[in-house]
């Protein structure tokens, strides 16, 4: 299994804070987005990124991630038993390779330790992340009474469903092909395409997880991980979305009715007088559903614009504003 830094995916250092990593991501994304970059292996990077970002965006994963590197779902659930040689943390097993048990649905390597130690003994390969539930000794005598003791569950996979952000917001069934491997009964691996119809549960966002009962080989899962496309307009936040709206001078000083996108069209925002650059206003219940049903909120951040390349009467009042004004924005 490749191992990626993530940090040096994002290129920032190591105690970047959480604003860099931000910036950073925003950048890369834009940048490597497959709409906008057409070039080989943008896709994959693009898919780096967004990984790297979720790991180091969210503090906790980011502490687990520092501590114990590729293993950081879920190898600090493992304390191996003194003398195991070449342990390096919670996850390193005998002679330093790297595993974790793969319980619940945060994934694990477990068959990729056992397969080191083993060989592969025939079992089906990997798909973007696959894992073979059950028992990995399924197949051995002696351990805990016999190979009937153990039943493999069949194999699970994991894979990445990209959708923009109206697609998440009308929850309309996503259709996904994927290349699965197969374990054959002559232990081969076979590849097929098989196409999805995935239904959005309610609350989705970005990072959600989807289970597929029994769509993995053998009557393994299928599990999916959302991923939102950066949007030319909103920033997702959870069920929360921030947009950026300049505003006239004037519009700011008098107040104004603005209209502004949301996504499900247009909506009106009053501008209170006296409006400075940089506020913040809420347009409630115009975010994503949650699963309960509630919606989350619009915040939009608001700032000044001004006129690139004013017309000889637009100087004009200009300049007879700053004669005439009182105000002083900064202290003689």
């Amino acid at each position: 299994m490749k191992y990626l830094d993530y940090y040096a995916v994002l290129g920032v250092a190591r105690d970047a804070s959480a604003s860099d990593i931000k910036k950073a991501f925003r950048k890369l994304a834009r940048q490597y987005h497959p709409d906008v970059n057409k070039s080989a292996g943008a896709e994959a990077r693009f898919k780096e990124i967004n990984e790297a970002n979720e790991v180091l965006s969210d503090p906790e994963k980011r502490k687990r991630y520092d501590a114990l590197g590729r293993n950081w779902k879920t190898g600090q659930d493992f304390t191996p038993p003194p003398g195991w040689g070449g342990f390096e943390g919670a996850s390193s097993g005998p002679g330093g390779i790297p595993f974790d048990f793969g319980g619940g649905q945060g994934g694990g390597d477990f068959s990729d330790f056992f397969s080191s130690l083993f060989g592969d003994l025939g079992g089906a390969g990997r798909s973007a992340r696959g894992r073979r539930g059950g028992n990995p000794f399924a197949g051995f005598d002696g351990f805990g009474g016999g190979p009937e003791a153990f039943t493999p569950r069949g194999q699970d996979f994991e894979a990445n469903l990209s959708l923009s952000l109206e697609e998440l917001f009308s929850r309309e069934p996503k259709s996904l092909t994927l290349q699965m491997p197969s374990g054959q009964p002559d232990g081969t691996v076979a590849r097929q395409s098989k196409t999805f119809q995935v239904r959005i549960p309610p609350g989705a966002t970005d990072g959600t997880r989807i289970r597929l009962s029994g769509q993995g080989d053998g009557g393994g899962n299928l599990y999916l991980n959302l991923r939102v496309a950066p949007h030319p307009i909103f920033q997702l936040h959870g069920n929360d979305l921030d947009q950026t709206v300049p505003l006239a001078p004037w519009e700011a000083v008098l107040g104004a009715k603005i209209r502004i996108p949301t996504l499900e069209g247009p909506a009106t925002l009053t501008i209170p007088p006296g409006t400075q650059g940089g506020a913040r206003l809420r347009l409630a219940g115009k975010g994503l559903p949650d699963k309960h049903g509630s919606r989350g909120d619009i915040f939009v951040n608001l700032r000044i614009a001004v006129p690139d390349h004013p017309t000889a009467k637009e100087k004009a009042l200009f300049e007879q504003l700053a004669k005439e004004s009182s105000f002083q924005p900064r202290p003689r």
